[in-house]
């Protein structure tokens, strides 16, 4: 039946599913899978129903070049991940407990484009390990410095990678100065912090902060 062969393809479309899995899920030979999803794909492309192949972005220096090439804007932010507390008696159990919420988590460092599509998610980290830090593991210092002129917002957190990176990263400015801060720094705080997407005016309000 035709279903039979439509679901299977959705989900290796949907997922990208390898065709072994696909097989153990469904219970049936591998060979059927391969079959059904070659039979099924050119249908739902004819009727419009396909997937762009996209970009493949596999380290940060590509993501880079790819914010560089494209002239978008980036913006890099730490999340953290709730985890069940270490055991006792480790000697590192205290490095998992946040700063922001006293909890035990991971955190983990992602780059998005200004549209905020999911570019680069670094390895995780105890929870303890500041922001600012957690980038000097992957190396974004010196791939934003040696690469193309892209701008990159980031929040309080990473205060100091402006001057490090070139003025690549554009950060809000200290408290002390926050009186004197730009028109876009608002609207940059908001976007780090996930309240707001970009807008194109918070975009253009800060070329000239953006290395040329």
């Amino acid at each position: 039946m035709f279903v039979d062969r439509l679901l299977p393809t959705l989900v290796h479309l949907r997922h990208a599913t390898t065709n072994d899995v696909l097989a153990c899920w469904f219970g049936v030979d591998r060979s059927t899978v391969t079959r059904a999803v070659n039979e099924a794909r050119p249908l739902l492309a004819e009727r419009g129903c396909t997937i762009s192949p996209g970009v493949r972005l596999r380290t940060l220096a590509e993501v880079v070049d790819h914010l560089g090439a494209s002239g978008k804007t980036g913006i890099i932010d730490g999340t953290e991940i709730r985890g069940r507390r270490p055991a006792a008696g480790r000697k590192d159990r205290d490095k998992f407990i946040s700063g922001k919420t006293k909890q035990n988590v991971v955190k983990t460092m992602v780059v998005t484009d200004g549209a905020g599509q999911l570019l680069f998610c670094s390895p995780t980290r105890p929870g303890s390990c500041a922001d600012i830090t957690h980038t000097h593991p992957s190396g974004l210092v010196k791939v934003l410095a040696d690469g193309p002129a892209v701008e990159v917002l980031a929040d309080a957190g990473y205060q100091g990678l402006g001057a490090q990176t070139g003025g690549r990263v554009i950060t809000p400015p200290h408290h002390k100065f926050k009186r004197n801060a730009p028109d876009w720094y608002e609207d940059t705080r908001r976007c780090t912090n996930g309240s707001a997407k970009p807008t194109p005016h918070a975009v253009s309000g800060s070329n000239t902060a953006s290395p040329t």
